[in-house]
């Protein structure tokens, strides 16, 4: 991974088709982002409404989308470094929800303007920015699936197996842990389900040695265990199995 070429972007389709970026789009990628901010704080960068016009990427730290509603938050989706977190307020200009960082975050900021140029003139990179997005949406197909699918165990079950895959893609997760800076409040948020019922999914998780979390990460002596009380299938992710696409946008 390129990151001392590529600080801001290096991440961006790591271990999904990062190789099929030629070293002029990653150049000029990089050259898109043209201020970075560091958060430390949870803050909300988009609020829902608010006008669009520049996209997030991602470079350290986590990114969550939440709805509010009823006076309760729902967190409708987690991002990690490398993801182009808002691209699709390119073409929406407004979001249907919030954008806020989790913890100590770092961001950079690409001008829509910047996307409209690329359009014109870069029709293999612009095809990999479409293809980022729709990684998105089939998370979000994904996570609609396990909320119906699995009780409360099940859906801890598969973040942490998603989280964990889609940190070992950009290179930052070890074979049993990754980073989980999530707090018990956020993870019922993001499984549907209250903190006081996720307090005693996680203790029966932890007393049954499938997960456990300490210091900021997540623990998984077993992943193999998790990903079958997950239900996990690590297809949807684009990263291998059935729907790999391999050298596919790997165009000449």
């Amino acid at each position: 991974m390129d990151l001392t070429r590529y600080p801001k972007t290096g991440r961006f389709m790591a271990g999904r088709v990062r190789h099929a970026m030629r070293t002029r789009e990653k150049d000029l990628l990089e050259d898109m982002i043209e201020k970075t901010e560091l958060y430390t704080s949870p803050t909300a960068i988009l609020k829902r409404g608010q006008m669009v016009n520049q996209s997030t990427m991602l470079i350290d730290g986590f990114i969550a989308r939440s709805i509010t509603r009823g006076g309760k938050r729902h967190i409708v989706g987690i991002h990690v470094p490398g993801d182009f977190v808002d691209l699709h307020g390119f073409a929406l200009k407004r979001l249907d929800h919030d954008i806020v960082t989790v913890g100590h975050t770092l961001v950079g900021f690409c001008p829509h303007e910047r996307i409209v140029e690329v359009m014109k003139t870069e029709p293999h990179l612009t095809r990999l920015l479409w293809f980022a997005t729709l990684i998105d949406a089939a998370v979000h197909r994904e996570w609609i699936l396990k909320l119906e699918q699995l009780n409360a165990d099940g859906r801890l079950a598969h973040l942490m197996a998603e989280l964990w895959h889609r940190l070992n893609f950009v290179g930052m997760a070890e074979p049993q842990s990754c980073a989980m800076p999530l707090t018990q409040v956020e993870l019922s948020d993001a499984c549907g389900t209250t903190a006081i019922h996720m307090n005693r999914t996680i203790r029966s998780m932890r007393e049954a040695g499938v997960i456990d979390f300490a210091r900021g990460r997540v623990m998984i002596p077993d992943m193999a265990r998790l990903e079958a009380l997950a239900h996990f299938d690590t297809s949807y992710l684009y990263g291998d199995g059935d729907l790999f696409i391999g050298h596919a946008l790997d165009l000449k």
